[in-house]
């Protein structure tokens, strides 16, 4: 079963049960966000919530870790500055 999710303003689908950051890294370009200090991008690194170079902004709430994260229907998801 699928379920339906936007990211950066785009529709998407996902599988119930899937992490967040792994629909993320199908995404073109899979990068998360960039880094605050010299705009390098950043991906999920760990994927087990120890790196937090996967977080994004996820139904308003910045800083959430997209590997911890299970998706569901309606989410809705921003990357950082691209």
């Amino acid at each position: 079963m699928s379920v339906s999710l936007m990211i950066d303003g785009k529709p998407h689908s996902a599988n119930e049960g899937e992490c967040l950051a792994s629909v993320l890294m199908r995404q073109q370009p899979p990068v998360f966000r960039q880094h605050p200090v010299d705009g390098s991008p950043r991906t999920a690194f760990c994927m087990m919530g120890v790196c937090f170079e996967c977080q994004v902004e996820i139904d308003g709430i910045r800083g959430q870790q997209a590997c911890l994260v299970v998706v569901r229907d309606g989410m809705t998801v921003r990357r950082g500055r691209m």
